[in-house]
């Protein structure tokens, strides 16, 4: 019954993340159409992570003027015009305007659905909410992807076939009449004390924004370039995000059991020695190809979750949610970096280079793992692993008032 009564933003969500989820591929792949430079495309991917950002810090101004339910209208609005204005101005940085307007919109619609949800459940029935919640969002990314082998990436007017689903997820939440909750004060940064706390989960979340961006922005380059049909670029975008799902609960347990830092070297190893299999045999076959893009997902996602737990080993409750919204931010500012300097090596060495620069920067990451080892010894209390369904300030915020109120009870 408890899921019914979210029905409405569940459906929203679905519907949000399956036209978003195709507007990024079918960028990249209409703007390789029409002649777009590979630092164009990337600029592209730059941009929806620095509207992100934007939205992130406006949703809660613009939650409190008009509510949640406006909120989220106006939000959606964003990307349904972020995706209809594309064919009425061809042009790559009008382009990234509108990519900007999207990233502001998701940011915004998942601020509000996640605080939506986590200040109408409790301790009791948070896991089922935001497990059906995951389900929901990542299935419907994942229907999203695998969309782009569907759709005919020569016919620009296929953006209204992708508005028509951002406009349906505006439909569900506008007829819902649960009550919506308060609005919390959005937390502050502290990117200072962040690296001082943690210096590992610092540089570990630089990482994954360095890195799992740049296969979800660029990758459909890197597809094209190698033969790809656009179902299987749409398969592979699939897997890269199906792999890191599957993993958290486990991985998660395992992060618990044993020192979060040899959790953390383990996964920058196995991602590399994925990245290895792709550089080396990916070209061999699809097959080969896919099955090491799902194994690197599968450790390569988790590790924001893994860095997080261990830079909340060493916080105390007063900083927990301050110094989860700056690694949110540090990773949100790597994320606007990644795609336009990968799309930069393209440039100068083919798209070869992705799974090599992704390989490396994760070989940094095992390196400074280890010399962290050498600097000081593992917190002796652990911070329950915590799962974030999505990277939201306010959801953050609401999380730690909650994580308060139990500790005092």
């Amino acid at each position: 019954m408890l899921i019914i009564s979210f029905f409405a933003l569940l459906v929203s969500i679905f519907f949000l993340q399956l036209g978003s989820s195709i507007l990024a591929p079918f960028d990249a792949l209409a703007g390789l159409e029409i002649g777009f430079s590979n630092v164009e495309l990337g600029l592209l991917g730059s941009s929806h992570f620095a509207g992100f950002l934007i939205g992130c810090w406006v949703a809660p101004f613009i939650m409190g003027r008009v509510g949640h339910i406006r909120a989220f209208t106006i939000f959606a609005s964003f990307s349904v015009l972020g995706s209809l204005m594309h064919p009425i101005i061809i042009n790559p940085y009008f382009w990234c305007f509108l990519r900007v307007l999207a990233g502001i919109s998701i940011a915004g619609c998942f601020t509000i659905v996640e605080g939506w949800l986590n200040a109408k459940v409790s301790n009791l029935n948070r896991g089922r909410v935001f497990g059906s919640y995951r389900f929901v969002d990542h299935g419907g990314a994942a229907l999203g992807s695998i969309f782009i082998g569907l759709l005919d990436t020569e016919q620009l007017l296929t953006y209204n076939i992708i508005g028509v689903f951002l406009c349906l997820c505006i439909l569900p939440l506008a007829f819902t009449s649960n009550i919506p909750p308060t609005i919390p004060r959005a937390p502050s940064l502290n990117i200072v004390k962040a690296f001082k706390l943690s210096p590992l989960s610092f540089v570990s979340v630089f990482v994954v924004g360095a890195t799992n961006p740049a296969i979800r922005m660029v990758g459909p380059i890197y597809g094209a370039e190698r033969g790809f049909s656009s179902l299987e670029v749409g398969i592979f975008l699939s897997l890269a995000l199906i792999g890191g799902v599957i993993s958290q609960i486990p991985l998660g347990f395992v992060a618990d059991k044993f020192d979060r830092r040899w959790v953390l070297i383990f996964l920058s190893f196995a991602s590399l020695f994925c990245c290895s299999l792709i550089a080396l045999f990916g070209d061999e076959s699809f097959f080969i190809f896919s099955v090491s893009i799902f194994f690197f997902s599968f450790f390569a996602l988790p590790i924001f979750s893994v860095a997080a737990a261990y830079a909340n080993d060493f916080s105390d409750d007063t900083f927990f949610i301050d110094l989860a919204a700056s690694l949110i931010f540090i990773y949100g500012i790597s994320a606007i970096l990644s795609p336009l300097l990968v799309s930069t090596l393209f440039e100068i060495f083919g798209s070869d280079i992705l799974f090599v620069y992704i390989g490396l920067i994760h070989l940094s990451l095992c390196i400074f793992g280890f010399y962290r080892m050498t600097i000081r010894p593992s917190s002796d209390t652990k911070q329950p692993y915590l799962i974030l369904p999505r990277t939201s300030f306010v959801f953050l915020k609401m999380f730690g008032k909650r994580k308060t109120e139990k500790n005092k009870d």
